[in-house]
């Protein structure tokens, strides 16, 4: 798209989150409002309590799961590639790779697009459908892992890791730390990609997400509860948890267990050391440095706005690529991976 004289207006950082004048909504937003739009479940981006809430219809169910009564108090479900008027502001849809029913918003007002990217991954993932880009005025993009020496490996070394540690230590339980939502079904479906057939245990927090996305048609096999099961049930068996779970009394009942964690930030080694991770996985549902600045190059936005992670890194970048950029440094986004 042409690139506009001035920045559009009718999208505004504020400190409840980005909000649409134009269209009277918020995208986002990190305290409870009247209307928002919401771009995925994770809870630094769905947060509970506000009044009439659109979304896909996959976040609107894990909001449900994770929030209940107070996920919303009307919710507006909205496919991938619908479209709907708000306040004149044409809304629609479309994937963002990230995690189950993730979407960027794509916001059309007055001849001028705007899309809010949300979080998202250029990796191929059987959870989710892929991130397609958008031609767009402003382009809004995270960066979560916005400096070069991010650089995530292939997923199915990181998968191969982790098997070759089974067959090198059949005796011990491999307690796998990932969130509960996205990375944990990830895991689980690259792990069914590279052959494993076994039954995958989880721990109790993970279940539910789990059956989210089953209910969706996410194929993610045998999984059974930890809960009830002994320390002989689980020799050479793959234990998914929450991170913590490894140092938690909850771990005792695991047979000699091998910590690992699947994360981004596993490439940071002394993140690893300082949570006792014996297998850092890299394995990210975030773009990396590379694919961020592909992302950009491909959707070739007359502006580029940032809004967490490592703004400056990506802000100069995209200076140097012949971009006009800003930071929102936008608060209340957790590092989720």
């Amino acid at each position: 798209m042409s690139e506009p004289s001035k920045s559009p207006d009718w999208l505004k950082p504020t400190p409840r989150g980005l909000y649409c004048e134009a269209g009277d909504f918020y995208v986002d937003p990190v305290y409870p409002v009247e209307r928002a739009v919401i771009t995925h479940g994770h809870s630094d981006h769905a947060r509970a309590g506000h009044g009439a809430v659109l979304a896909t219809p996959e976040t609107l169910a894990i909001m449900r799961q994770r929030f209940g009564e107070n996920a919303g108090g009307s919710h507006q479900p909205l496919a991938y590639g619908e479209a709907i008027s708000l306040g004149g502001v044409d809304v629609k849809l479309v994937p963002a790779g990230h995690i189950l029913g993730s979407a960027q918003a794509v916001l059309d007002y007055r001849g001028s697009r705007i899309v809010v990217s949300g979080d998202y991954k250029r990796r191929a993932d059987l959870t989710c459908p892929p991130f397609e880009p958008q031609p767009c005025d402003v382009f809004i993009t995270e960066a979560t892992f916005g400096l070069p020496v991010f650089r995530h490996p292939p997923d199915t070394e990181e998968i191969d890791k982790l098997l070759h540690s089974l067959k090198l230590f059949p005796e011990r339980a491999h307690l796998v730390g990932t969130y509960a939502l996205g990375k944990c079904q990830r895991v689980i479906t690259l792990l069914r990609r590279q052959g494993y057939e076994e039954p995958i245990y989880l721990h109790g927090a993970l279940q539910a997400c789990c059956k989210t996305y089953q209910d969706f048609g996410v194929e993610l096999g045998a999984l059974l509860p930890v809960l009830g099961t002994t320390k002989d049930e689980l020799r050479g068996k793959i234990v998914l948890a929450p991170p913590s779970a490894a140092t938690e009394p909850w771990a005792r009942r695991l047979p000699d267990a091998l910590v690992a964690q699947a994360s981004g930030w596993m490439r940071v080694r002394q993140r690893a050391r300082q949570r006792g991770v014996e297998l850092p996985l890299v394995i990210s549902d975030h773009a990396d440095w590379d694919e961020l600045l592909a992302t950009i190059d491909e959707v070739k936005p007359g502006e580029i706005w940032i809004t967490h992670g490592a703004e400056e890194a990506l802000l100069r970048q995209a200076g140097l690529m012949g971009y006009r950029a800003r930071a929102l440094s936008l608060v209340g986004f957790e590092e989720e991976d």
